[in-house]
């Protein structure tokens, strides 16, 4: 089952947030996607030490989460979303679902994770937090015609 959401529904302004997010991802708009987020925004994708942040820190502030996008989103020929569930509570929701992410070559990847998304009372996003685990995605790399 895939959960789609309107955006111009009534929805907690955690999942519009992450909706819009997801959304700028798979269109490969960076400046949509960079405007979402508080200047003193955080990425951690995933959580922890990682190829992508090896102190496990994550991506602080508006310049490290563009330096983020040039180095994995931005390398990508696609990204696909696919949430099967979601539970927003207060300011944050935690989503359920796969990220499909096409890389150069015509291989592709299923990253299977939870995608937590806080926002401030501005509805930007405060803070992305995606618990998956490398070797799982990895396992899944084949040629996109298989």
């Amino acid at each position: 089952m895939t959960v789609c959401w309107d955006p111009e529904a009534e929805q907690p302004p955690a999942r519009v947030a992450a909706w819009r997010s997801m959304n700028a991802v798979a269109r490969g708009d960076k400046d949509e996607w960079l405007a979402l987020f508080a200047p003193d925004g955080v990425v951690e994708d995933p959580v922890g030490p990682s190829m992508f942040d090896p102190e496990g820190r994550g991506h602080r502030g508006r310049t490290a989460i563009a330096a983020f996008w040039d180095a994995t989103i931005g390398r990508a020929e696609g990204l696909e979303f696919v949430i099967r569930d979601s539970h927003a509570a207060g300011a944050e929701v935690a989503n359920v679902g796969t990220i499909t992410t096409f890389l150069p070559g015509g291989y592709r990847v299923d990253t299977d994770g939870v995608f937590v998304y806080r926002v401030g009372d501005d509805g930007l996003i405060a803070s992305v937090r995606a618990f998956w685990e490398t070797e799982r995605a990895m396992a899944t790399a084949r040629p996109v015609d298989a």
